[in-house]
């Protein structure tokens, strides 16, 4: 008899990282390498950026409404821009180092994806990519209704979790040099990475997304 933590996977034709499994639906692991890839840091220091620029133009405008010149109040606006982006520039990148050092510069994404959606599962530091890949099966056990030991320790090494319906999303852009397809919704921004199949995972996406422009 076969037991429920070796549930057979079928491999989806022509694809060598992506696994169709039993319950439909398409899985995956990628190991991010935090050192090389600058995709995180990009993220993280374009959102501060974001940031300082509204504190920016908030400062800006309270000044024009104190009656200071417009010129003057340009400049002082700019230079609280210059300085608070330089701190914070400067602490991202020290803390972006020390979280990657303490994850030994990798972390490993388990995604699975349907028709409907797309699932992004950031393991625990302690979980590796060997180990993770061994998990997908106790996750088609889970999703079949046969639960086993191994299916609940992958989610207990869940440590954070995101997913994107693609009914919602607005925009798909593809990163290939870095392995990244950008799934964004109006109001949440999802990062998929995925090496080996690249086109087809980009392709279904955009196939499943309707909002999504041609």
């Amino acid at each position: 008899m076969e037991n429920e933590t070796t549930l057979e996977k079928r491999s989806a034709p022509q694809l060598k990282q992506v696994e169709l499994c039993d319950d439909g639906k398409y899985r995956w692991v990628y190991e991010f390498d935090m050192l090389r890839n600058p995709s995180m840091i990009i993220l993280v220091l374009k959102v501060f950026a974001y940031i300082i620029m509204g504190i920016g133009v908030f400062i800006f405008i309270l000044g024009l409404f104190d009656g200071t010149d417009f010129l003057e109040t340009l400049q002082f606006a700019g230079k609280i821009v210059l300085i608070i982006g330089g701190v914070f520039f400067v602490l991202s990148i020290v803390s972006y180092l020390i979280l990657a050092a303490l994850f030994n510069w990798k972390y490993v994404v388990l995604f699975e994806m349907d028709e409907e959606g797309i699932e992004c599962r950031q393991l625990k530091k302690q979980v590796k990519k060997t180990t993770a890949i061994g998990f997908i099966t106790a996750m088609v056990g889970l999703a079949t209704g046969k639960p086993s030991t191994i299916g609940a320790g992958l989610l207990a090494a869940t440590k954070t979790s995101s997913y994107s319906t693609f009914a919602s999303v607005r925009a798909v852009k593809p990163y290939r040099r870095r392995h990244l397809i950008k799934v964004n919704e109006p109001l949440f921004f999802n990062q998929v990475y995925v090496d080996e199949d690249f086109d087809f995972v980009y392709d279904y996406i955009r196939s499943h997304c309707p909002k999504v422009r041609s």
